[in-house]
């Protein structure tokens, strides 16, 4: 009599859940964008129809919540453990120092990309003037309450800003940067600390840190089902008379995106990390779908960590370093759209943007891209103060920021996509540099672990 042994089963992939997730979501939305308007407005129908609206939103937005609820303590904890665990301030100041030039450097060059494209294909110009009026009169309201909330950057202010005059205010708050001081300062401290001072509350942030990390996988379980609710969501209320309208103004900045995330990156990963198209983005997918759904860089952080470190091989050491500090201050993808929507809207009213004009516009996107909250629309507002820096007029920002207003939802979705693909391949690269990456056969082992499906027991 023979007994059979335990096997292990597979299940499809996260990344496969959350990609289903999403196309479904696509064409439920794009149903309901063309359809829901001939539904009865009364009726057993239209109570079923509301009633599955409100839940499709419910689970969306449930889902964010939850994702937000996790960043600020991941980051929090992360950074003191990768702090406290580089136990030499000239290693700390090393990595830093490099995270921060790179990260500069190439939100730099995102932002060239973009306004190379920009000045090369002349988007403004597809667009008719009747068009043109009869999108900003459409969403005129929502731009002036963006360029009311907007406020040009001032080097000094972003620098006392980062020193928060009450740390726990910061938490409260959710304030990234600040948070970010915060644990720096304390990860640091606890280094300078004698050992036997140190360790017990280092194992005791690595402990809350750890488990983040298990309420993150528990949440990433629903993760397929809200991208859905999320995705339907924002395509039924975009509408395709916009899409069309505006379809080369948004081609332009998608191909600048996946400029820099299919050319730029994986370069960068090749020349300096040695790694491949393949490795690099079958680990990190589940993030950037993440990124794409919830456009928020923020949110994704925590799946972020976990794809880098378990996925592709990136020591938590680095990891916990690197990326808590790209989701504050790494803005590539919304770097580069600033750039497209200046020229856009320049070329939509007639006006030329000199070589200065347009320096500027890198300048100052790239400062104003510094401490941004990592958050669904928060693109808009730099927008406005990239405009402002290049002395746009008041009523051409205004009519300017409501034309694009229909599809910015659509491109912070893809810009976030970057954004997080750009933070992965800088934490990637740092590691290589510090020896703190593993090789391709270490990492696929370690990523085969975490893909693994649970212990079947039946015979």
């Amino acid at each position: 009599m023979s007994t059979s042994k335990p096997r292990r089963g597979r299940r499809l992939a996260l990344h496969w859940k959350i990609l289903i997730g999403l196309v479904l979501g696509l064409i439920a939305g794009l149903l309901a964008n063309q359809f829901g308007g001939s539904l009865p407005s009364a009726g057993p129908v239209a109570t079923v129809a509301g009633f599955l609206a409100t839940l499709n939103e419910f689970v969306g937005d449930l889902f964010i919540r939850l994702l937000r609820f996790i960043a600020v303590p991941i980051v929090l904890f992360s950074l003191v453990v990768g702090a406290a665990s580089l136990n030499d301030i000239k290693k700390l100041s090393r990595i830093g120092g490099k995270t921060i030039v790179i990260y500069i450097a190439t939100t730099a060059v995102a932002i060239t990309v973009g306004l190379t494209l920009a000045n090369a294909i002349k988007p403004g110009t597809f667009v008719s003037q009747e068009v043109r009026d009869q999108l900003a009169g459409e969403r005129a309201s929502d731009a002036t309450q963006r360029i009311d909330a907007a406020v040009a950057p001032d080097v000094w202010t972003v620098i006392l800003d980062i020193v928060p005059t009450n740390p726990f205010g910061a938490l409260a708050s959710g304030n990234m940067l600040q948070i970010v001081f915060l644990a720096l300062a304390l990860g640091i401290a606890l280094s300078l600390l004698k050992e036997s001072l140190a360790a017990p509350v280092i194992r005791v942030f690595q402990a809350l840190n750890d488990a983040i990390i298990k309420i993150v996988l528990v949440i990433m379980e629903i993760a397929p089902y809200a991208v859905f609710c999320l995705i339907a969501g924002v395509v039924a209320s975009m509408g395709l008379e916009v899409l069309r309208a505006l379809a080369i103004y948004s081609l332009v900045v998608i191909a600048g995106l996946l400029t820099m995330i299919l050319i730029v990156y994986p370069t960068i990963l090749r020349l300096v990390a040695g790694v491949g198209y393949r490795r690099f983005f079958s680990a990190i997918a589940p993030a950037q779908l993440l990124a794409f759904s919830s456009s928020s860089s923020s949110a994704t952080l925590p799946v972020t960590i976990e794809c880098v470190e378990n996925r592709l091989g990136v020591k938590e050491e680095v990891a916990s370093f690197v990326l808590p500090l790209g989701a504050t201050i790494n803005m590539d993808g919304t770097a580069l759209y600033q750039g497209v929507a200046a020229v856009f809207i320049a070329q939509l009213f007639g006006i030329n943007l000199d070589l200065s004009a347009q320096l500027t516009i890198v300048l100052t996107a790239t400062l104003a891209s510094i401490g941004t909250a990592g958050v669904p629309g928060v693109g808009m507002i730099m927008l406005v103060i990239v405009l402002q820096s290049v002395n746009m007029p008041p009523e051409v920002m205004t009519a300017g920021v409501a034309v694009i207003f229909g599809v910015d939802r659509l491109l912070d979705m893809s810009r976030t996509v970057c954004n997080v693909t750009g933070d992965a391949m800088v934490a990637t690269t740092i590691a290589k540099t510090e020896g703190a990456l593993l090789s391709e056969a270490e990492a696929a082992e370690l990523r085969a672990r975490d893909e693994q499906g649970p212990i079947d027991e039946s015979p």
